[in-house]
């Protein structure tokens, strides 16, 4: 009698930690967007075109963001404020993106944002058309 007590006292204490563990995890940092897609629509070629994309921490712990990685090299990304910087609960920032807008074509990229937040991998996106010079 005594061991199925112990055992369904263990059962017991493992149900709590980890409902507790759980728990935890959701008062991590998060971030949110105020938009994660940009159109630039249609843009001179040869002109380069930024926007800027603005977040928030919504969650309860510092979101530190780690890595901010683009698909080519005619995108550039640049975060505020800078990376490894803690952003505490409420406190905004800003990755602002950059397109070369180089080659007439259609485009459509993205970055990977790396962070501690509760969804540690989030992608920005941008599309347009670059159309050529009339004078070329």
């Amino acid at each position: 009698m005594k061991s199925k007590m112990k055992k369904l006292l263990l059962i017991c204490l493992v149900a709590i930690g980890f409902i507790s563990f759980s728990a935890m995890q959701d008062n991590k940092a998060e971030f949110k967007f105020e938009e994660e897609t940009h159109d630039f629509g249609k843009v001179p070629q040869g002109k380069p075109v930024s926007f800027v994309f603005k977040f928030k921490n919504t969650g309860e712990e510092p979101l530190i963001i780690s890595a901010v990685e683009s698909t080519c090299g005619c995108t550039v990304p640049n975060v505020e404020p800078k990376q490894g910087t803690p952003i505490k609960k409420g406190e905004s920032g800003s990755v602002t993106l950059t397109f070369n807008a180089a080659v007439a074509a259609p485009f459509n990229k993205f970055v990977k944002i790396t962070s501690n937040a509760k969804t540690p991998l989030k992608m920005l996106y941008i599309k347009g058309e670059v159309i050529a010079n009339a004078g070329k």
